[in-house]
């Protein structure tokens, strides 16, 4: 990545007056929210830092970008209006070349209380897109190329998704609609089941329909990366078989360090893998947890990292650390029937674990997009690997898979 962005200080809606074009609300400090450590280094290890910040391309494979009001509780209102405001000054500081871009999706309730519908999330992709054409510093990407070009300007490739394909209902020329939108990944199932296949938070997982192999042969042929991290494992099983290309499994963690649904066992890691496809590792609070490291911090993330990397190889793994600007525990608290968030982490007995208000040291795609880089480094990860891990594993997947 260049070492300093070319931003310009654009803010969400300048173009517009607020509450006269659109109610305004006041939202998260993009930086600086919350205290949080930073990695610290010696000062060898400091130059070998700047020096893979400078020659090599950094990827994320799945954040959220929106940013959230102060008051975490005035979401629902927020949402409501339909114009989620993007976190451009916070992806300046940060050293993301590109972020893949999850967009409202589970809380997608802009005139429906079951969210997911085809009008609201058209709604929010179109709010977000036209916010990015006033501006100059994100580029939407579309293309391998515009990767790239973002890395030699200066700039930030902005990779719109949708975590699920609920809203397609029966259609599948939606997928088509999706695609000449700009979206380019798209998830097969957001935790609940759909005309697709088994969401995490089903008792029994009937695997991918009928339907959901046509859906996924229509993906493969427009040039969709499919995502699998909210499936039901055996959906996502049939899901890797069925795919004529390699997925991704973009933010998850390993169930054998961890056992709850929203984590994936060995042999789901291993058939993304084996297929060719790339595995993300999850940094949302309190998910990738382990029997040792019960207080959510970088630490415990990366010992899901070093488990599957060990698993199925340094050639299959990145960073898809699932974080955002503002309040990422409130949010979770203002929104957990929706994100299914207690099927998903099914807690059994002896997996207490010790609540925090923030994951430190990846508590905003900023903070991640730095601290992953120099905990790779403290702990010994030559150049070459950690340029694999933070991007080029994952550009060789775009490049079998975007057309």
């Amino acid at each position: 990545m260049s070492l300093t962005k070319n931003y310009q200080g654009y803010k969400s809606f300048q173009y517009l007056e607020k509450d006269i074009d659109y109610q305004h609300f006041d939202l998260a400090e993009e930086i600086g929210r919350v205290p949080s450590n930073k990695v610290e280094l010696s000062s060898e290890q400091e130059t070998l830092v700047e020096k893979i910040l400078k020659d090599h391309i950094l990827i994320s494979v799945h954040e959220h970008l929106g940013t959230f009001p102060k008051d975490i509780m005035e979401t629902p209102a927020y949402v409501k209006e339909g114009r989620m405001a993007t976190a451009f000054e916070g992806l300046s500081k940060s050293h993301w070349d590109c972020v893949f871009d999850n967009l409202m999706d589970g809380i997608c309730m802009i005139h429906s209380k079951g969210g997911w519908k085809w009008s609201e999330v058209i709604h929010d992709l179109g709010m977000r897109l036209c916010d990015i054409a006033h501006q100059d510093f994100v580029i939407h990407c579309k293309t391998v190329d515009d990767i790239y070009k973002a890395n030699s300007e200066g700039k930030v490739a902005w990779v719109a998704v949708m975590e699920g394909a609920m809203m397609i209902e029966n259609e599948l020329d939606r997928l088509d609609l999706l695609y000449g939108f700009g979206l380019r990944s798209i998830g097969i199932t957001y935790s609940e089941s759909n005309a697709l296949g088994s969401g995490l938070k089903e008792e029994r997982d009937g695997g991918l329909t009928a339907f959901g192999k046509r859906a996924v042969e229509r993906m493969n042929k427009l040039g969709f990366l499919i995502d699998c991290s909210h499936t039901g494992d055996q959906t996502a099983l049939d899901t890797i078989e069925h795919s004529s290309k390699p997925i991704i499994l973009s933010h998850i963690g390993a169930k054998k360090l961890w056992a709850t649904n929203r984590l994936a066992p060995d042999d789901v890691l291993k058939a993304c893998a084996d297929k060719g496809g790339v595995i993300g590792i999850e940094a949302a609070p309190h998910t990738t947890l382990t029997p040792t490291k019960r207080k959510h911090n970088l630490d415990a993330v990366m010992e899901h990292f070093e488990y599957i990397k060990d698993l199925v190889g340094i050639d299959h793994v990145t960073m898809g650390p699932d974080t955002l600007y503002g309040d990422h525990v409130g949010l979770h608290g203002a929104y957990t029937k929706a994100l299914s968030l207690k099927a998903s982490k099914s807690q059994k007995p002896g997996m207490e674990y010790e609540p925090v208000e923030f994951v430190d040291g990846l508590e905003n795609p900023t903070e991640g997009s730095y601290n992953i880089v120099r905990w790779l480094v403290k702990h010994g990860y030559t150049e070459d690997d950690i340029a694999k891990i933070m991007g080029q594993n994952t550009l060789r997947l775009l490049k079998e898979v975007w057309v």
